[in-house]
């Protein structure tokens, strides 16, 4: 009997020693991109560094690629509490708080020097602030996407240049607002059905950064490429409130310098990939130009205001101030 006590003993040990020191906590990241992308390959690598530096505690699935619904639905999803974390643009965040959808207003950013400043600025953290107490949401990062340029089966040089011409735009306000200031006839056209609409001429033209023009081949479609750089896009990575609650502050540590890092990486792999893409283009014997941007910049002033799409232009002053 009581070697039957002992080894019952020695297997509780065993199974005790075997299970995990906490309770493991398993949480959804979703975003919209393809998987060859870095905000893909540096959200797994953040998800897999959570996991370690929390020593196991939060075991994290990115479902890249719209698995969990296009960007609205996983907007809404971080409040339904369907998903945990997201990457996303501000012009969602602009939803719940339209003033942080000022970094959409055309030619707000000299570059990308310049909006990486503003993420670290004071005005930023104001406006982060705004948009976690409307929506109860925490961001957490912020990764560069790309400046958004023009591609056009047309030259293109000055503003009058594009009046009439047929482009599609992401149906978002703010980035129809620098072709409808030109006089720009915009289109919105789903994203996978772009090519083919410059294809057999439904639209003329289009607007995206270089490494999405590269990776969706639309300069197979497409004679001129011209560097409007008339928004210097960027996503956010987004906890949901109900997750943020329940974190410690140790974990919240965690999960932000995580992020942050996997931001930097990312924007550095596409500021890398943006400097390379413009001589790619040249060498497939595309016309690859510049636009006279004062000219352009006085049409949008003159036919876009800041308060019809919520903005305030005292925050437009502040982040053209910041160097």
């Amino acid at each position: 009997m009581k070697l039957h006590y002992a080894l019952a003993a020695l297997a509780a040990g065993a199974l005790f020693a075997g299970a995990p020191a906490q309770a493991q906590t398993k949480l959804k990241w979703a975003h919209v991109y393809e998987t060859s992308e870095p905000f893909h390959t540096e959200s797994v690598w953040a998800a897999e560094e959570i996991k370690k530096r929390s020593n196991g505690k939060y075991d994290i699935t990115v479902y890249p690629a719209s698995q969990l619904g296009k960007e609205t639905d996983i907007n809404q999803g971080l409040t339904l509490g369907t998903v945990d974390m997201i990457i996303s643009g501000s012009s969602f965040a602009a939803r719940a708080y339209p003033p942080i959808g000022v970094t959409y207003y055309p030619f707000i950013f000299r570059g990308p020097d310049h909006l990486l400043a503003y993420v670290k600025s004071d005005v930023f953290k104001e406006m982060a602030k705004g948009y976690e107490e409307k929506s109860g949401h925490q961001i957490l990062a912020v990764t560069y996407y790309g400046t958004r340029h023009t591609t056009s089966n047309k030259p293109i040089k000055t503003c009058a240049d594009m009046k009439g011409l047929k482009i599609r735009v992401p149906d978002v306000p703010a980035y129809l607002a620098m072709p409808r200031a030109c006089g720009a006839n915009t289109t919105p056209i789903a994203f996978a059905e772009v090519y083919l609409a410059l294809q057999n001429g439904t639209v003329e033209a289009q607007e995206n950064p270089l490494n999405t023009i590269d990776a969706k081949k639309f300069y197979e479609v497409q004679k001129h490429i011209v560097l409007t750089g008339h928004i210097v896009d960027h996503l956010n990575t987004v906890v949901s409130k109900q997750l943020w609650a329940k974190l410690s502050p140790e974990d919240r540590k965690i999960f932000t310098d995580v992020a942050q890092e996997a931001a930097e990486r990312a924007t550095k792999k596409i500021q890398a990939d943006e400097v390379k893409l413009v001589q790619v283009f040249k060498d497939k014997g595309l016309s690859v130009t510049e636009i006279d941007k004062a000219d352009f910049l006085a049409a949008v002033e003159k036919n876009v205001t800041f308060e019809q799409y919520g903005y305030r232009k005292a925050d437009w002053e502040r982040i053209q101030a910041i160097k």
